[in-house]
């Protein structure tokens, strides 16, 4: 049995270049094609000369020895069914065995385009020529020679086209061909008119030429302008190749966790333009009246949040409760301006409000899309089978010349490979029964042994808050109120170690799966803790602080959790796994450790609930957020290209994205709207500070707002009526409610309906693989039949009659 052919390319490595020389250009594309060329005709040779490809039997033997077919016929392996050249040539000629379309082909095509767009009737159109079959690596040679003049005259004609187009249109088509740039580069030059050769005989069209060749110049400079801008927005794109370089060297896994950050920051920032327009700039506009002697900036103001801090506008205290408006200017005999003489007044209660409320919701809206297009992404509607090859195969990008950045596709090219591998591995490991027991009965041992340390970290900061009450601090003693963050700080950077050495003893198989239970324990500390926090704060500060502003306090506290949560991360990271490499790697002789995405997420989505919560009492909070957001990328990135390695078992991310922004919207952001719905719906605000300390909600500034356009006239009569049927009316919440379970139904039906059309194409799909295979059987009958009747009316010719053996019905 002969062997298969087996095309070795050996590719010598290229050695680094100088500094200074030019990286490959595009243009040489022409020596490219060239090359595979020579390669194509080399191989050709070979096969041609080894007799590999295609053997001619001889008579008596092969399959149908008894025929003596001396038919050409290939050999497969594994015992392949053997073909003829005929069933050959038509298995080339399929477009599943072919490379691409051909040269000549594109050229007839673009031909006839050119002719539609100048209607021409007096040229003949090329519809009556048949498109070259596309190029098969084994009818190579048989195929090219024959086009060679067909193909010429199709670019000749083509050439005489493009002439008589304008040269706007010209090159817009030439940019559209599908051809390599030397190809459209000739075609360009030769649709040129001559030098020295007028097109027209007039001499007036000589200034109409050049005012021509001025708007073409004119044109692609500003072309050239509008493609160095698109790239210069593509490099503005924030930390464009440090994610690709985190994906290329460490797997999605981990830079799941970086595209979050990401996310997050732009939540914050569409949250904190918001604020600044509506509340903060203009408050800033329009300061109040001091009440008293402003405290000097002592520094301690950026740990605990207060000193200085409490009478700017980062805080609720310090805005307004009267309605704002531009002072007007006496005029110039001395009269007094009128109110109404000044611009549109500005209620800041009502504004407050209703910008916190339009945040929230456009917040949610912006949540329930990210998360809804991230569903899309990850869990798509089809099947993964055939990824592999689709990684292998379609990967790469050809338009990069670059050689970092080849090397960078490169890299992430063979993680996610690396990816699919451990994911299809995993998928084919089987546990006996008594493994899976012992397994259960350990999985049991440490849940139950993380509920206790939860409990006991719950009850350690109840306690804690508790004595706080009791033991009220003094304004001398400021640092005193950072007791409590100190506490919880503790409490969330210890709690994660505990829980990773609990996680030791369960050796899940599936690193994803180990990350999810990471997630789930951490997770629900952090949400107990900010329980007992905000029962602590609206439940037990509101009663203490009666005749303060209970407000700014909520506020200060949410700053100092953030800012101790900021601090205890930096020193985790900076510290933390610098000393367990150093330990790893000296000690252990393990390497360096793997990055923890489950803790450090679980960090970003606690700094994001802090936000959150704090957003009504204090409005620059978001600020301080994308401060927060913008120093811990930097942070750990430098953290993770010096003590952390790539995930010793590779695993594909491909859900941690949803996952993520799944736990950001339920737990954290619906967690964050209830406890300010109380807030504004249930509290009494403070009665010395804020816009709403004349009220007994801040609910009912909406309502004093509505009876103030009652009486205005009944010009504006309309806005209480939609202030009524819109926010104090429950059933446009019903309505919107229903409205979004229909959608949602509607969906879920749509993408049922997808998975059927699916199912259905791919059995189509099968079906005419079944085809194609019984059509080719079909072919080789018909030939052996006919190779079958040659070869009788030989033998008939030579032998006498009674000898013919009959055999034309064999198939």
């Amino acid at each position: 049995m002969a062997q298969p052919l087996a095309f070795v390319l050996n590719v010598p490595e290229t050695p680094e270049d100088p500094e200074g020389s030019q990286e490959p250009s595009p243009y040489d594309e022409s020596e490219v094609h060239d090359s595979f060329h020579q390669l194509i005709l080399e191989q050709s040779r070979w096969a041609a000369e080894e007799g590999l490809e295609l053997q001619r039997r001889e008579p008596g033997t092969g399959a149908l020895g008894d025929s003596g077919s001396d038919r050409q016929a290939l050999l497969g392996p594994e015992d392949a069914p053997a073909h003829s050249t005929a069933t050959l040539r038509i298995l080339a000629s399929m477009p599943s065995r072919t490379i691409g379309r051909s040269r000549g082909a594109i050229i007839s095509q673009y031909y006839n385009r050119t002719v539609k767009l100048r209607r021409r009737a007096s040229r003949p159109e090329l519809k009556a020529a048949s498109r070259s079959a596309r190029p098969s690596l084994r009818l190579y040679d048989l195929e090219l020679d024959p086009m060679v003049l067909e193909e010429e005259e199709k670019r000749t004609l083509l050439v005489k086209e493009l002439q008589g187009l304008p040269v706007a249109q010209r090159d817009h088509m030439l940019r559209g061909m599908p051809l390599s740039l030397a190809e459209k580069r000739h075609l360009r030059e030769d649709s040129r008119s001559p030098r020295g050769k007028p097109r027209t005989q007039q001499g007036g069209r000589g200034l109409l030429s050049c005012c021509g060749q001025l708007r073409d110049g004119c044109i692609l400079a500003l072309h050239n302008l509008g493609l160095a801008l698109l790239s210069g927005l593509q490099a503005l794109k924030p930390w464009h190749y440090a994610l690709k370089r985190i994906g290329g060297q460490f797997g999605s896994s981990v830079l799941s966790y970086f595209l979050f950050l990401k996310t997050l920051l732009a939540f914050n920032t569409l949250l904190m333009l918001l604020l600044l327009a509506f509340i903060v700039g203009v408050q800033a506009a329009f300061p109040p009246t001091p009440l008293g002697s402003v405290p000097a900036f002592t520094g301690l103001e950026l740990l605990t949040g207060g000193g200085r801090f409490t009478h700017t506008v980062m805080y609720y205290g310090y805005y307004s409760n009267a309605t704002l408006n531009q002072p007007c200017v006496p005029t110039l005999d001395g009269s007094q301006c009128t109110p109404e003489a000044g611009s549109l007044p500005y209620n800041m209660p009502l504004a407050y409000l209703f910008t916190m409320g339009v945040a929230f919701f456009i917040t949610c809206i912006t949540l329930v899309y990210s998360m809804s297009r991230s569903f899309g992404e990850s869990y798509r509607v089809g099947s993964t089978s055939g990824v592999h090859a689709i990684t292998v195969f379609c990967s790469w990008d050809y338009k990069v010349t670059q050689k970092w950045a080849s090397r960078l596709q490169h890299d992430n090219i063979r993680t996610q490979l690396k990816e699919l591998l451990a994911e299809w591995q995993q998928r084919q490991g089987h546990r006996s029964m008594c493994v899976w027991l012992r397994q259960v009965a350990v999985l049991g041992l440490v849940w139950l042994l993380y509920l206790g340390t939860t409990l006991g970290c719950a009850v350690a900061v109840y306690t804690f808050s508790e004595l706080v009450i009791e033991r009220p601090v003094s304004a001398e003693r400021e640092g005193a109120l950072l007791a409590l963050p100190v506490v919880v700080g503790l409490i969330n950077l210890g709690a994660p170690y505990l829980y990773r050495c609990l996680a030791a003893l369960e050796r899940h198989d599936s690193p994803v799966l180990e990350v999810y239970v990471a997630i789930c324990r951490n997770l629900i500390l952090k949400m107990v803790v900010l329980g007992i926090l905000c029962y602590h704060w609206l439940g037990r500060r509101v009663g203490a602080l009666k005749d303060q502003c209970w407000e700014n306090f909520v506020g200060q506290e949410l700053y100092r959790l953030m800012a101790m949560d900021f601090i205890f991360t930096l020193l985790d990271t900076l510290f933390g796994e610098l000393v367990w490499r150093l330990i790893a790697e000296k000690k252990l002789q393990r390497g360096k450790p793997e990055f923890d995405i489950a803790g450090n997420v679980l960090e970003l989505i606690y700094g994001q609930t802090l936000t959150w919560l704090g957003v009504l009492f204090s409005p620059l909070l978001p600020a301080m957020q994308i401060i927060k957001l913008l120093l811990l990328f930097y942070v750990k990135k430098t953290s993770l290209m010096a003590n952390c390695q790539a995930p010793r078992r590779p695993w594909k991310a491909s859900h941690m994205s949803t996952v993520f922004i799944s736990l950001l919207c339920f737990p954290s952001f619906l967690g964050a709207a209830i406890f300010l719905c109380y807030a504004v719906w249930q509290v009494k605000p403070s009665s010395i500070c804020g816009p709403f300390r004349t009220l007994n909600t801040m609910y009912e500034a909406g309502k004093v707002w509505a009876g103030r356009l009652e009486q205005a006239g009944p010009g504006v009569s309309w806005l209480p009526w939609l202030h009524r049927s819109l926010v104090e009316n429950t059933f446009p919440v019903y309505l919107v409610s229903a409205l979004l379970l229909a959608v949602i139904y509607l969906n879920i039906q749509v993408v049922k309906g997808q998975r059927k059309v699916i199912c259905l194409l791919k059995e189509q799909i099968s079906n005419e693989g079944e085809d194609k295979i019984f059509l080719i059987d079909k072919i080789q009958c018909v030939y052996e039949r006919k190779e079958r009747s040659r070869i009788g009316r030989t033998e008939a010719a030579v032998r006498p009659p009674a000898l013919l053996i009959d055999d034309a019905d064999a198939c």
